[in-house]
């Protein structure tokens, strides 16, 4: 079994930072693309940003320039560095992680179990 467990979500004000962190484990051939997704209360699920197993990164244009996600291949582990934080980025925070789990299996999509942001003064 997978599983992706995501960490360092909390309660920040306005204007601070935060690092969330999400780490798959279990039986893991390889993993390709991973990124981050958001809920708000009554909105869709949104793609805040993903990377790519070689490092190529893409970013929702509302994070642009504020976020960095970066991954460390060797831990399994995805992060997602939130600066400039404002109170419009109070979410639900979802890892998402496409995994292998043997050498000639399909990609499947894995997700983790969410953490909250709360962005207020």
């Amino acid at each position: 079994q997978v599983q992706l467990v995501e960490s360092g979500g909390d309660l920040v004000q306005p204007g601070g930072s935060l690092r969330l962190s999400c780490a798959a484990s279990g039986s893991i051939y390889t993993i390709n693309n991973m990124g981050w997704y958001r809920q708000a209360p009554g909105k869709q699920r949104e793609l805040v940003a993903s990377i790519t197993r070689g490092g190529s990164t893409n970013y929702a244009a509302s994070v642009k320039d504020r976020f960095t996600i970066s991954r460390d291949n060797a831990k399994n582990t995805v992060y997602l560095q939130m600066n400039s934080l404002k109170p419009e980025d109070t979410a639900v925070y979802y890892c998402n992680a496409e995994i292998r789990i043997k050498v000639l299996s399909t990609l499947k999509d894995y997700w983790g179990q969410g953490t909250q942001v709360t962005v207020s003064s």
